[in-house]
Parts: C-alpha cells; sequence; structure tokens
C-alpha cells in the first residue's frame, strides 16, 4: 500500500516556489514577479517510489503573522491541517531575506526541509553557500535545486520522505562558541531549539507556558504560542486567553524581530561566501534610487525615459504598421467590389471593423515598447525600490507603501492592479487602493495618447502624453489625502517588501512576460474591440428609420447629442465625443476606433489620417486645449468592464463597485471641466 504525504510548498514571493510546484505536478499556474498573485493554495499529485504525494502550493508570504490574506491563509493551513513536511522554498540569491520565514517554520514544530532555489543565479554571481555549515545552523535539511533546470528535484523529494517525522535531525551548532556560558537561563535551550532568543525573553516565554498549561489550553506546540503571544499576535491571544499581568502587558514584536534577524545575521557570516562584493554594488546604487530626497526625482525621469523611447522607438515602427493597414483595407475594399458585396456589408467590413480593429493594431510597436521598457524594470529589481520610496508619502496619505504596488501594476493594466489588492491587509486600505488605482494610466489609454498628442501637439506630444501619468499619481495621491482626513484609521502595519539585489533582466523571464502582454492586447483587439466596433458601426448606420447615409440621423447621434450639454463645461460638446466615451466603457482602445469611424478617417493613426481628424475637429473649434481636457477624461473617467468586474469580485459589494463608478467618473468631469476653463483664461 503507497504511503500518501502531504506536503506544503512554502516561500517569499519571487523565491521560485510556483515554479517548482509546476516542475513536480506539471500545473500551469501564473507565475508572476509581485507579491499577491497566488492567492488560493493550488494542490497537485506526484508520486515518488512507495510515496504518493500530495503537494499544496501556498501563497507567497513574508512571515506568519496574522497580518495579509496570504499570511492567514498559509499559517491558518500549516496548524489547522495535516501537513506531515513544510518544504520552504528560498531565493538562494537573496538567503539572508529569505531566512525569517525560515525560522518562523522551525518554530511551528513541523518537519522542515529548506529547499535552496536558484542555486544557478548564486553561481553567475560568484557567491558560494556552505551547504555544510548551514544545516548544522537551522538544524534541518538544505537541499540545492534549480525550478528553472529542474535539478535536485528528485534529491528534494527523497529528503522529504526520509525526514516526515523528524522535526530536527541534525546536531545543532549554531550558536557564538561562548553562548551557553553567557546565558545564566535556567534551561538548555541552546540544544533544543534552533532559536534561541536572550535570558529575558526566554524566561517570559516559560512563565507564558506555565500559564498556557494551568488554563488548560492544550496545545503540540506551547513555545510557539508563547512567543506569538509574547509578540501580541491577536487571533492567538484571543484563542488562548490567558492572563499577562508582570509578563508582557506591552508587545515584543520588535525585539523578537530584531533577535531573529541578528541570528540571521551571524548564519549568513558563517555560511555565504563572497556576499559582501555584490551586497557593496547593490548598496551603492541604493544611495541613490532609495535616497528618501532623490529616490522620487528618479523614478519620474525614469518613467520620463520609458515614454520617450515608447514614442521615438514605437512610432518608427507604427508607421510600418499603418502602410501594412492602408494597404490591407485598399485590398479588402477593391476584393468586396470585385465580387460584387453588398454596400452594407462593405461598410461594415472596411469603415467598422478594419478602421476599428486596424487602428488599434497600429499602436502595438507603442505598446510593446512600453511593456519592454517594464519587464526590464521590474526584473531588475528596481520596482520594488519604488514602492519602498513611495512609502514615506504613502503613510502621509493614509496607506502604506504596500499599496503602491497595485498602482505600479495600474501602469500596465487595471484588473490584475485590482487584484494586487488582496496583499493589503485592511479592508478600507483595500478600498481606498482600488478607488484610485484605476487613475494610473493603463497601457490602454496609451493609444488615445498617442493620436491626440500627436495630432494637436506636434513635438510637445511625448511631454503631453507623459504629464498624462503624472496628472493620474497626482489625483490618486491627492484622493487618498482627502479621504483620510475624513476617515482616521489605526496605524499602519509597517512596510515589509523585499529589496533583491540588482541583477540583469533574464531574457526568458522578458520574453514572456512581454509576449503575455501583447497576447492579451492582441486578443482585446481580436475580442472586445472586434464586437465594440461592429457594434459602433451599427449604432452609427442605423436609426429609427433604418439604415442612414447621414450619421446625425443614427441611434448613435441621438444618444449623443442628449447627453452632449453635459460635457460642453469640460470642452468636450461633440455628439460623436460623447458616443466614443461611451464606447470607451468596453475598452479604452475603443475611443481611438470609434474617433475613426465616427469622423471617417480611414487608418486614423497615420500622418494623413490625423491631419483629417484636427481639419474635421477645428472646423468646430476643437483646439488643442479641447484635446487635452479630452486626454484628462480619458485618463480619469470609470474604467474598462473587465475591471468594474473585477472591482466587484474583490469588495463583494454592489453598493462600493457603484460608488466607484460614480466616484471616478464625477472626478474625470470635475477634472476636465477645470482644465478647460482655466485654459480658457489663458
Amino acid at each position: 500500500m503507497q504511503e500518501e504525504l502531504k506536503v506544503g510548498f512554502v516561500g517569499n514571493p519571487n523565491c521560485g516556489k510556483t515554479t517548482l510546484f509546476n516542475a513536480y505536478t506539471g500545473a500551469k499556474l501564473k507565475v508572476a514577479n509581485w507579491p499577491g498573485v497566488t492567492v488560493e493554495k493550488k494542490e497537485g499529485a506526484m508520486k515518488y517510489h512507495n510515496h504518493h504525494f500530495r503537494v499544496v502550493d501556498l501563497p507567497g508570504t513574508y512571515s506568519l503573522t496574522s497580518y495579509t490574506m496570504e499570511e492567514k491563509l498559509t499559517r491558518q493551513f500549516i496548524l489547522d491541517s495535516e501537513v506531515d513536511v513544510i518544504i520552504d522554498v528560498a531565493d538562494a540569491s537573496a538567503l539572508e531575506r529569505n531566512l525569517y520565514l525560515t525560522l518562523q517554520l522551525i518554530e511551528l514544530g513541523k518537519p522542515v526541509i529548506l529547499a535552496l532555489n536558484m542555486m544557478d543565479i548564486v553561481e553567475e554571481r560568484g557567491m558560494e553557500i556552505d551547504l555544510h555549515r548551514l544545516p548544522e545552523m537551522l538544524g534541518i535539511p538544505c537541499i540545492p535545486v534549480s525550478a528553472r533546470r529542474k535539478t535536485g528535484l528528485d534529491i528534494l523529494m527523497h529528503t522529504v520522505a526520509h525526514h516526515k517525522t523528524k522535526c530536527h535531525d541534525i546536531q545543532f551548532n549554531h550558536q557564538h562558541p561562548h553562548g551557553e556560558e553567557k546565558s545564566e537561563h535556567v534551561h538548555k535551550h541552546h540544544e533544543e531549539y534552533v532559536m534561541v532568543y536572550s535570558d529575558e525573553i526566554e524566561d517570559k516565554i516559560d512563565l507564558i507556558i506555565d500559564r498556557l498549561k494551568e488554563s488548560g489550553f492544550e496545545t503540540t506546540n506551547y513555545r510557539w504560542h508563547a512567543i506569538k503571544i509574547l509578540e501580541h499576535d491577536q487571533e492567538v491571544m484571543e484563542k488562548t486567553k490567558i492572563d499577562l499581568t508582570g509578563i508582557a502587558e506591552e508587545s515584543y514584536e520588535a525585539e523578537i524581530i530584531r533577535q531573529k534577524y541578528d541570528f540571521i545575521d551571524e548564519v549568513i557570516e558563517e555560511c555565504l561566501v563572497n556576499k559582501s562584493k555584490k551586497a557593496a554594488v547593490t548598496d551603492k546604487i541604493d544611495q541613490w534610487l532609495t535616497h528618501r530626497i532623490f529616490g522620487l526625482p528618479i523614478f519620474l525621469g525614469i518613467m520620463a525615459l520609458v515614454f520617450f523611447l515608447t514614442f521615438t522607438i514605437g512610432d518608427a515602427f507604427k508607421g510600418v504598421f499603418e502602410v501594412g493597414l492602408e494597404q490591407f483595407s485598399t485590398w479588402v475594399l477593391n476584393g468586396l467590389e470585385a465580387v460584387g458585396a453588398n454596400e452594407v456589408l462593405i461598410s461594415l467590413i472596411v469603415d467598422g471593423i478594419i478602421a476599428g480593429v486596424g487602428g488599434i493594431l497600429t499602436f502595438l510597436p507603442n505598446i510593446f515598447i512600453l511593456f519592454l521598457a517594464l519587464a526590464f524594470l521590474e526584473d531588475s529589481g528596481y520596482m520594488s525600490r519604488v514602492a519602498y520610496v513611495m512609502d514615506g508619502l504613502m503613510g502621509k496619505i493614509g496607506l502604506s507603501g504596500r499599496a503602491f504596488i497595485p498602482m505600479i501594476l495600474g501602469f500596465g493594466c487595471t484588473v490584475p492592479a485590482v487584484m494586487a489588492s488582496r496583499a493589503l491587509e485592511d479592508i478600507r486600505d483595500r478600498r481606498r487602493t482600488i478607488l484610485i488605482t484605476p487613475f494610473m494610466s493603463c497601457s490602454a489609454r496609451l493609444p488615445i495618447y498617442v493620436l491626440f498628442s500627436e495630432t494637436f501637439f506636434g513635438k510637445y506630444a511625448m511631454l503631453a502624453a507623459f504629464s498624462m501619468y503624472l496628472i493620474g499619481l497626482v489625483i490618486a495621491v491627492l484622493t487618498a489625502f482627502i479621504i483620510n482626513r475624513f476617515d482616521h484609521k489605526k496605524e499602519m502595519s509597517p512596510l515589509l517588501i523585499e529589496l533583491p539585489e540588482y541583477k540583469t533582466p533574464n531574457k526568458r523571464t522578458i520574453f514572456i512576460y512581454v509576449w503575455d502582454k501583447v497576447k492579451d492586447y492582441l486578443t482585446k483587439a481580436g475580442t472586445t474591440i472586434f464586437i465594440a466596433s461592429i457594434i459602433i458601426w451599427f449604432i452609427l448606420n442605423f436609426g429609427p428609420t433604418g439604415m442612414v447615409t447621414d450619421m446625425s440621423q443614427s441611434f448613435g447621434a441621438t444618444l449623443g447629442k442628449w447627453l452632449t450639454p453635459i460635457l460642453i463645461p469640460a470642452g468636450l460638446g461633440m455628439w460623436q465625443i460623447v458616443v466614443a466615451l461611451i464606447s470607451g466603457l468596453a475598452a479604452k482602445e475603443v475611443v481611438v476606433s470609434s474617433f475613426s469611424v465616427l469622423f471617417g478617417i480611414a487608418n486614423i493613426t497615420s500622418p494623413q489620417g490625423m491631419n483629417s481628424l484636427m481639419e474635421v475637429l477645428g472646423a468646430s473649434g476643437f483646439t488643442s486645449l479641447n484635446a487635452y481636457a479630452l486626454m484628462v477624461f480619458c485618463l480619469l473617467y470609470t474604467p474598462c468592464m473587465a475591471t468594474l468586474a473585477v472591482i466587484k469580485r474583490e469588495l463583494k459589494s454592489w453598493k462600493w463597485t457603484g460608488i466607484a463608478v460614480v466616484f471616478q467618473l464625477a472626478v474625470a468631469y470635475i477634472a476636465a471641466v477645470l482644465v478647460y476653463q482655466i485654459g480658457g483664461l489663458f
């Protein structure tokens, strides 16, 4: 009969845990470089000799406190379920940061195996890990593996099979030589536990254990519960409910954390060779990139460079797409006319589908350059520094630096950005973050900025577009600040985020990241934008009397004219603009394709198309000020339907989803009115 073992995969975000899980189970789970992606545990199965393993991939977490959703889920699974062995997956190239979780797992009293992942990166960086000394100091097996290269996998599972009943099967030898002589503690804890605290802390742990036993509380690990009580862990204190008078009226969490890191420093000093050279380079760079004064301006400068490249390089390739689109459109038109196709069908295909979808596809080079640049910044280790730099500013507006992570993701796509708010433990923090995250300019808005900035701002096009990203950031910060003034919340938990050593971006990682984003963009063009283009064509070519030759008599015009008076103060008093903005609720890119259909401009993104757009809008008094107000409105108004669906799912409330929709629409309207009215004074 085969023996079944339940194995839990635990580790910090970005440690390669999910990749290792996939290597064993073949499961195609999403692997990402940001905390909060794997929110629910994933299960798989595998066999090794006479053992049947049920493996569980738990959310990435930095600790086993009970602050974030990931920490709560992971800790609850380990404590409540019959997990046989814990595989602690650590990024060996960032061992110091990963060992804090390791020490917490060891204290749980379950069998733990340390899987030293990314050993290939350790070698590439010229570092070495003493694999004989490390197990001596931690008291657990330490197995080198590479999830990416699939090396060391059999040895790791072999160790799991033989370690399933042993919490500590290695002789401890982890303290300073005279550690025992300096300690006056009554017990010889250095012979029993990996992590031994100061005499003061150890005495308190013993007293709490005694009171736990006196109270009748039963557990297999009194020491872990005592440590958590000293840290004033709310969940454990509510469960045990013992009198702490004279022992721990105040929390000792900070001191316990400090002593853990003191021990980690000892481990690193003895077990990691050549680390200082690499760390010195990272520290020198961080002196500037994380500087409390220069850090933010440097970030803005880097983002400005990103958008400079997005415009200059992207536009160079965009011209090729425009020529191809024009030739394809002409070829289809000639072909349909040659076979005697109906005029309605020709209009639908050429003026509706090709003009709508094709106009969006011409922005693909710009989108590609943007995501390529963001991938470089993320994989190099810089983006985590941005959250660190923003922690001080975010604290002043009532949010932690952790809330800036979803905001950064919002520069790519608002959907995963909203989902990343799960990493925030406080529901009010989550609501605020979800409320302001859509103000970040997602990639879907980029085609709007490119079209109108290049059409109306000439050589200043890049600055006009970049200003949208700054305005979105400012509006988000200002909104959070105002809300915080009316909603004073308790003190925030400190930001805990990894600051990995800088590294040369991995080509494969960047390729996967960029391809996923480009694929999503193409998929959207082939589905949402395709359908939206057909709908827009229909409502603009049909009216109460049937098909119309004059768009002003169409269903779309009727709806647009009804809403136009509302947008006149914002300089957007044209029914065509109203219809385009409504269509943008399907996907923001549709605004561009709608302008192409609404004004009958084929290949609207080409120089000739932009000139035609400027002429037709200019004839109605539409100037660069109107264009800027339009860009601001598109930046801030209600996000796409996919984002709204995710907001509803995350907040689990129609009420708060409705509040978000109305609020974002109101902010967009007020901002556009202010831009147009104040700009008109000059």
